[in-house]
């Protein structure tokens, strides 16, 4: 692999997070933001004056003048750009999903693989601060129990809040838990769209694990928590206060009466999750680091999310039967 100084990079969107990489592009010393392509000329060019880039007439021309491709595209389009990016011979980062389908997405690993290109999925909650400090402390979780809740949004609504929100907490699980799902169990409203926008989902691992996740994007507040339970103690963290709480034995005050345990007490500044998955997909590009969040993690977090939605479905035909709701 040639080594240079700079990534030549290209977006794809220029949208709410198409926007965000752009700026975070655009900042980044490795990175040369050489242009970015939406078919909403206005948008595309009120972003490209942000950060001072060109505006790519279409995304062959792209493809042209770049060493790798971000794509911030709806998730309907992730294969399409994706796969003739890597055909061209151009690494590329795809927000998450990884695609619409396994299919394509299987595809997508298969094409990466063939052209020895970076494939990156940007399943952002990987390069957190939260993430590092949760997997240092818990090896081996028995339960888990997820919720990130929020205030309903226009922006989204082409997808379900499993692919929406549920998708980022399912990956953070799957991160966690080295075991395959058993089984899935979950239920689903759509209330304000006509996708799910209310979800909870029970998951069962291989290795006797559970997890349960609940994600909403119709709730009155804004609310990101994540409770595990193991054999090394007890872990609650609050990301909106950035804030960690782990009862065990190692680190932190004693705790009387308890035969030992210890509470340590763990906070954490303000940490640029993008910038940091920026500079990953430019170290995986340009000096052959490993991809921390590669095309199999992206595969197993959105066969996950399409169990789920599965699981949903047939938890409403029961209730239909039952006459518990109308069809």
């Amino acid at each position: 692999m040639n080594i240079q100084k700079q990534l030549r990079v290209g977006i794809v969107g220029a949208g709410h997070f198409g926007r965000f990489h752009a700026l975070k592009s655009a900042s980044n010393p490795s990175e040369h933001l050489i242009a970015l392509y939406d078919p909403d000329i206005k948008r595309a060019q009120s972003v490209a004056h942000e950060v001072k880039c060109s505006i790519a007439s279409d995304y062959q021309s792209l493809l042209k003048h770049v060493d790798a491709i971000i794509i911030a595209a709806p998730a309907e389009f992730h294969f399409t750009l994706a796969s003739e990016a890597l055909q061209a011979g151009k690494h590329v980062l795809v927000e998450k999903p990884i695609s619409a389908t396994l299919d394509e997405a299987y595809q997508l690993a298969k094409i990466a693989k063939e052209t020895n290109q970076v494939l990156q999925v940007g399943h952002l909650l990987r390069y957190s601060a939260e993430h590092k400090a949760i997997t240092e402390r818990v090896k081996r979780p028995l339960y888990i129990e997820a919720t990130r809740i929020a205030p309903f949004k226009p922006r989204g609504i082409d997808v379900s809040v499993i692919l929406d929100l549920m998708i980022h907490d399912i990956d953070l699980v799957l991160s966690i838990v080295d075991s395959p799902i058993a089984e899935i169990d979950a239920l689903g409203a759509a209330v304000s769209s006509e996708h799910e926008d209310i979800a909870n989902a029970r998951l069962r691992f291989e290795n006797g694990c559970v997890a349960t996740i609940t994600a909403s994007r119709i709730s009155l507040k804004t609310e990101r928590r994540m409770r595990l339970f193991s054999q090394d103690g007890y872990l609650s963290a609050d990301f909106m206060e950035r804030k960690l709480t782990f009862i065990g034995r190692e680190k932190g005050i004693i705790l009387p009466g308890t035969g030992g345990f210890k509470r340590e007490s763990v906070s954490w500044k303000e940490h640029d999750n993008l910038a940091v998955e920026h500079q990953a997909f430019v170290a995986s590009c340009l000096e052959g680091a490993p991809v921390l969040v590669d095309a199999q993690a992206g595969i197993r977090a959105l066969d996950t999310a399409i169990r789920v939605t599965e699981s949903i479905k047939n938890s409403r035909k029961i209730m239909e039967i039952s006459g518990l709701i109308t069809p």
